[in-house]
């Protein structure tokens, strides 16, 4: 799969999509992620992973002021984005990854931009973000993935 194929939709503004250094050995591999000295780091939050299961979904979810930065250095997901920020340039645009192991990338999202993914990759599909917040439940919101707000269907084909 191409780079073309594996982002698709329009560009969202504020979301940014880096290639992550994997350093492999005779022994395994060493996945990069994000360092305090990375010219695009923020501020340290938290580091939590997200497990996700092949055709599982965990969707839609939007944080009112954690800028999210996701890897997946486990299996494969499709990370699904969509821009519903009134004022934003890129109001109404969704954009697909398809991120993983064998694409490893640093996908940072911005506050109020919706997002969730699905489990591509079988077994467990393992999702990481060094949040820039620690966890607050009063700031994130949790819509069902087949609201249909969102133009997009986790459970096609």
């Amino acid at each position: 799969m191409t780079e073309a194929q594996q982002i698709s939709g329009l560009p969202i503004a504020g979301v940014s999509v880096r290639q992550l250094k994997v350093i492999p050995d005779e022994r395994g591999k060493v996945f990069h992620m994000l360092r305090a000295d990375d010219p695009h780091f923020d501020v340290f939050g938290e580091i939590y992973f997200s497990g996700v299961f092949e055709g599982a979904v965990k969707a839609w979810h939007i944080h009112r002021t954690m800028t999210l930065n996701y890897a997946v250095p486990h299996g494969t997901i499709d990370l699904v984005l969509y821009d519903d920020r009134p004022d934003s340039p890129t109001h109404g645009s969704l954009m697909t990854i398809r991120t993983g192991a064998d694409s490893y990338r640093l996908i940072t999202v911005p506050p109020m931009v919706w997002n969730g993914f699905k489990g591509i990759g079988s077994g467990l599909n393992i999702v990481a973000n060094c949040a820039s917040i620690p966890h607050d439940p009063t700031e994130i919101e949790r819509i069902d993935p087949a609201d249909p707000r969102f133009p997009y269907d986790w459970f096609r084909g």
